[in-house]
């Protein structure tokens, strides 16, 4: 499994590389986003409890997330072009435990999105914002933890997609209001209670919270923060349910065809 797992994952990898325009559109998009909206908003955004904030550091974290959104995603796209081209069917004949399968593809979309948002990251200290070794773990925990979490969801999405088109719009219409919905681009404080509840049930949410949260806090208070911790469990929960949701659609689809 662990094999099969590494192949597919060095083998999405290696053709992102080959790809240099898919590096620029996932990297220039967002900053594009978070460069025109922190110039038009900086003046204008004074939340409570966030007045000592410009709209350029409150909205970093949320572009990070949409790195994760959009490079983990669309790496998922191979799914549909892998199944048209035949190798996808090759690698289901194949004697090969079908979590491999699942773990190749997540992992080498993790892969190409991590690469993304730590070359971002180097706008941390133009920001004020410094990192201490145990911050620095922990911010990458975040981005493994979400870009998981997008990744499998993408993978679910893509393996029930017929055509790119079809899974573009589903991304448009679901993933991008998950991501707006986050806290990325407006906080909680002041939102209506009902917009505060559909945001809290958001667990892309949680995935900023535990994203921004290393920025400052110390690792050893992060750690004994409830806030926090009920974060991170509920990111790992839409990890673990994602992966466990992509493999029995995958076993699925297997069975289909050998009904066939």
């Amino acid at each position: 499994m662990i094999r099969v797992a590494t192949a597919l994952a060095k083998r999405e990898f290696t053709r992102f590389l080959r790809q240099p325009q898919r590096v620029v559109g996932a990297i220039a998009q967002p900053l594009m986003f978070w460069l025109f909206l922190g110039a038009g908003m900086g003046n204008n955004f004074k939340p409570p409890g966030l007045a000592q904030m410009s709209y350029f550091e409150y909205f970093y974290p949320g572009v990070m997330v949409m790195m994760m959104l959009f490079s983990s995603i669309f790496a998922c796209i191979t799914i549909i072009e892998d199944r048209d081209a035949g190798f996808l069917q090759g690698v289901l004949v194949a004697p090969v435990h079908r979590l491999g399968i699942v773990l190749g593809k997540v992992a080498g979309a993790v892969m190409i999105a991590l690469v993304q948002v730590v070359l971002f990251s180097v706008a941390a200290p133009f920001l004020g914002l410094h990192l201490s070794l145990g911050s620095v773990v922990l911010l990458l925990l975040g981005f493994v933890l979400t870009g998981m979490g997008f990744a499998s969801l993408g993978f679910l999405l893509a393996w029930g997609s017929r055509t790119t088109s079809g899974f573009h719009a589903i991304m448009m219409v679901l993933l991008f209001p998950l991501w707006m919905l986050s806290g990325a681009l407006f906080p909680v404080i002041g939102a209506p209670m009902w917009l505060d509840v559909v945001m809290h049930a958001n667990p892309v949410f949680h995935a900023l919270n535990i994203i921004r949260a290393p920025f400052y806090g110390a690792p050893a208070d992060l750690l004994g923060n409830g806030g926090y911790l009920t974060s991170l469990g509920v990111t790992v929960v839409w990890v673990v349910l994602s992966m466990t949701l992509s493999i029995k659609r995958v076993a699925k689809r297997e069975r289909s065809l050998a009904a066939a």
